[in-house]
């Protein structure tokens, strides 16, 4: 748990150099990686608890629109964490989508590393 954690805070870390409109305030100084991992416990409660709702209750979207409505769902799963985080910035839903994208697609090389 402490290597998915560990993991998720460098993916993040990494989504957040890439995504111009996104950011975590303090750098790499020990206030940002505070930060960092804030947001990181704080978006992996809203995906635990927030998300399968929000999920089951637009699965019809998701369904016509063929998963596609599911980047959104995590679009607004990274602004709500922005809503709760002070330390954590996103400046619109089209940076949110991008982060998310860019997320999954590093943690997605990261899980093949660390089975």
């Amino acid at each position: 748990m402490i290597i998915k954690l560990l993991t998720s805070a460098v993916s993040l870390a990494l989504a957040t150099y890439f995504i111009p409109g996104v950011s975590i305030t303090g750098g790499f100084t020990s206030a940002g990686l505070i930060n960092l991992l804030v947001v990181v416990f704080v978006l992996t409660l809203i995906n635990i608890f927030i998300k399968p709702i929000i999920t089951i209750l637009s699965f019809p979207i998701t369904l016509l629109t063929l998963g596609l409505f599911t980047f959104v769902v995590n679009a607004l799963m990274i602004m709500l964490t922005d809503f709760f985080v002070d330390g954590f910035m996103v400046s619109s839903f089209f940076s949110a989508v991008l982060f998310s994208l860019i997320l999954s697609l590093i943690n997605i090389v990261f899980s093949r590393f660390t089975k």
